[in-house]
């Protein structure tokens, strides 16, 4: 019975602190130091999922990074053409931030975490890129000129917020990593 009960404790603890790191990726993603034209921006909204992530593991991480896309679809004036563009660039593009999950226990998992997470979602929105934005070719990217190739122009595009939004993450990661290297690792969850 005691088991049972500190299992129940242990999904209801998980459940709040996703909602309390959504909603702060939620809150952080409104920070944006830069908003690009076609969607894309750069903030700190990644590192709460992938701490989130790295504490519970990779089905509660791939979860709270599907949330978190939902809301960001709902919230942030999704900019998209049609619903394979909402489809990748949210709800498929955020989830992948739960990757850090593989990383659990490990308490310098957030940063491989964080890049694994942050590279496989650079994919998913280079792929849409290629794929769906095509039809704007060719693009001009403000201030880096014309691009006449779709894998280009995506690789350029995407790359210009996913980059920085990753080192601003690790950045995050390696300023709280002192004072919160148990968290990072879980070591406070106890059954």
């Amino acid at each position: 019975m005691a088991n049972n009960s500190s299992k129940t404790h242990l999904q209801i603890r998980a459940l709040c602190e996703g909602a309390i790191l959504v909603a702060l990726a939620q809150i952080l993603s409104y920070l944006k130091l830069t908003d690009l034209p076609n969607g894309g921006s750069i903030t700190l909204a990644m590192f709460p999922i992938c701490l989130y992530a790295v504490r519970w593991g990779l089905a509660p991480g791939l979860g709270a990074g599907f949330v978190f896309g939902l809301l960001q679809l709902i919230f942030d004036g999704a900019y998209a053409w049609g619903w394979q563009s909402m489809v990748l660039d949210y709800l498929v593009a955020f989830t992948p931030l739960g990757l850090a999950g593989l990383f659990k226990g490990k308490s310098w998992g957030i940063f491989p975490g964080i890049v694994l997470g942050c590279v496989v979602r650079f994919a998913v929105h280079f792929v849409s890129g290629v794929t769906i934005y095509r039809i704007y070719e060719p693009t001009e990217i403000p201030g880096i000129g014309v691009f006449d190739n779709a894998v280009l122009y995506s690789l350029v595009y995407n790359g210009a917020y996913m980059l920085p939004c990753m080192i601003l993450a690790l950045v995050m990661a390696a300023a709280l990593y002192v004072p919160m290297k148990k968290f990072f690792a879980g070591q406070d969850i106890t059954c």
